[in-house]
C-alpha cells in the first residue's frame, strides 16, 4: 500500500502537529489515541495564542473595539460552524462546552417539557456514557423508560431488535453516528426516518463522526446534532448543539444568566432569542474563535483525501494485528471509522497498554466510557487504537513490534 494514493503530502501533515516532535524517553511519540482527543494543529494553537496575547475581551455586551473584534470573531465561528455542517441557519447552532453538555441541554430543555410516564427512550447498546446517564436521569425524573438497540457480533446494529423496539411509545431515539470503540458507523439518515416514522426526535451523537467524515444536517434530517471541537483538530472545552429552529424556537433555557436575558427585574425575566437564549454566562471564547480555525484547517484536507487516508490506515491495521493469533479484535462492520478495539488473549488491557507506553506508543485502554458495550461484548474492557491524517504506516509498525513486545512478557 501506498500513502500517496490519497494525494496529501504527509509529511507536511504531520509537521503541523507540534506535539508528534516531542521526545520521550529519547524516542518519538507514535500517537494512536485520535479517538479520544485529536491532536491540535498549529493554526489552531496559534489562534488561541492570538486572542489572548491581542484580542482578549468579553464578547456580547463590551462598547469597546476590543470586545466588538471579539463578537465579530466569536459570531463568525457560528456561521462557519453552520456552514460546515450545512444547517440552514445561525440560530440553529449553540455552544456549548462539549457533547455531553450538548446532550444534557437537549436532555433538560426537550425532554423535560415533552416527556410523559410511560413514554420511552431508545438508545443502543454501544453508546457512550454521555448519551445514555442524561436519558436516564430525565427518564427517572419524568418516569420514563430506557430501551437499547442490541447489535450484532459485528457490531452494527440488529435491525430485527430495531423494529421491535422503536414503536409508538418511544419519543426520543438517541444514537451514536459512531461507535467510539467500536468504529461502527451507523446509517444514521436511515435512523432518523425510522424514528420520525413513529413520531419520536431524533438526537444524533456526532462527536466520533466529525473528524472521520462530512456531515449535512438539512439531509441528515436529525432534530438534533452534537459534537465537540476537541475530537476535530480543534481545542477544549467547546461543543456544539445544532437544533431545527422550529424546535429550539419553543424550548425553554436550561441555564440562567448573563447573556441569555432580554430583560431582568427582581420580579420576572424575559428570555434572548435563540440561539442566545441557551449560551448562559460568558462562553469559553478563544476556545470558540479557535474552533473556527480547526473547521478550516479541515476543509483545507479535504474530505475525500482525509477520509481515503485513513481508510487505508484502517485496513493496513487491521490486516497487521490480524496476523497475531492471540489478538481479538472486536467490531467487524463493513462502514468503520479508523478505530481498532481489540485484546491480547490472556492479559490484561492495562497491562498491555504499559508496555506500548513503554515503547512510547498512545493508546486507550479501559472501557472507554461504554460499559454497557463492554458487558455485550463479555470483557472488562479492551486496548484501543484509533488513527487519524498525522499517522501513517510507520505508526502501525510500530504498534505491531509493541503488541509482540507485550505478547513476548505477558503470555
Amino acid at each position: 500500500m501506498s500513502l500517496q494514493n490519497t494525494d496529501i503530502s504527509f509529511d507536511k501533515v504531520r509537521a503541523e502537529f507540534p506535539l508528534l516532535s516531542k521526545k520521550i524517553r529519547g524516542k518519538n511519540l507514535v500517537y494512536l489515541d485520535s479517538a479520544a482527543t485529536a491532536l491540535k494543529p498549529w493554526p489552531v494553537i496559534e489562534r488561541i495564542s492570538q486572542f489572548y496575547s491581542y484580542e482578549t475581551a468579553n464578547v456580547h455586551r463590551g462598547a469597546h473595539f476590543l470586545a466588538d473584534q471579539a463578537t465579530v470573531a466569536f459570531e463568525q465561528t457560528r456561521e462557519n460552524t453552520r456552514d460546515f455542517i450545512n444547517a440552514s441557519s445561525v440560530d440553529e447552532i449553540i455552544f456549548t462546552k462539549g457533547t455531553t453538555e450538548s446532550l444534557n441541554l437537549i436532555a433538560q430543555t426537550w425532554a423535560k417539557i415533552n416527556l410523559q410516564s410511560g413514554d420511552e427512550i431508545l438508545l443502543t447498546e454501544m453508546e457512550h456514557h454521555a448519551n445514555i446517564v442524561p436519558w436516564q436521569m430525565i427518564a427517572a425524573e419524568k418516569g420514563a423508560k430506557i430501551q437499547a438497540v442490541k447489535i450484532l457480533e459485528s457490531g452494527e446494529l440488529d435491525q430485527e431488535d430495531l423494529q421491535k423496539k422503536l414503536n409508538s411509545k418511544t419519543k426520543i431515539f438517541a444514537f451514536t453516528a459512531c461507535s467510539n470503540t467500536l468504529g461502527t458507523i451507523t446509517e444514521a439518515k436511515q435512523l432518523v426516518q425510522k424514528a420520525h416514522q413513529v413520531g419520536a426526535i431524533a438526537v444524533v451523537d456526532g462527536a466520533q463522526i466529525i473528524a472521520n467524515h462530512p456531515i449535512d444536517v438539512q439531509d441528515l434530517k436529525a432534530d438534533f446534532f452534537v459534537f465537540s471541537g476537541h475530537k476535530i483538530f480543534g481545542p477544549y472545552g467547546v461543543g456544539i448543539v445544532y437544533g431545527q429552529k422550529n424546535i429550539l424556537q419553543n424550548l425553554p433555557p436550561y441555564q440562567g444568566g448573563g447573556s441569555m436575558i432580554s430583560e431582568v427585574t427582581i420580579e420576572k425575566t424575559t428570555y434572548n432569542q435563540i440561539p442566545h437564549r441557551f449560551e448562559a454566562g460568558t462562553p469559553n471564547i478563544e476556545a470558540v474563535i479557535s474552533l473556527s480555525s480547526a473547521l478550516d484547517y479541515v476543509r483545507k484536507l479535504n474530505w475525500q483525501k482525509l477520509m481515503a487516508h485513513e481508510s487505508l490506515l484502517l485496513k493496513y491495521a487491521t490486516e497487521s494485528l490480524s496476523t497475531i493469533p492471540e489478538i481479538q479484535i472486536f467490531g467487524t462492520a463493513k462502514n468503520k471509522a479508523p478505530i481498532l478495539s481489540f485484546v491480547l488473549k490472556g492479559s490484561h488491557p492495562a497491562d498491555v497498554g504499559q508496555i506500548l507506553d513503554q515503547e512510547n506508543i498512545a493508546v486507550r485502554v479501559g472501557h472507554h466510557c461504554t460499559q454497557p458495550l463492554m458487558k455485550r461484548l463479555g470483557v472488562t474492557g479492551t486496548v484501543r487504537a484509533s488513527f487519524s491524517v498525522y499517522n501513517n504506516f510507520s505508526d502501525i509498525d510500530l504498534l505491531m513490534k509493541g503488541l509482540l513486545k507485550a505478547k513476548e512478557l505477558l503470555l
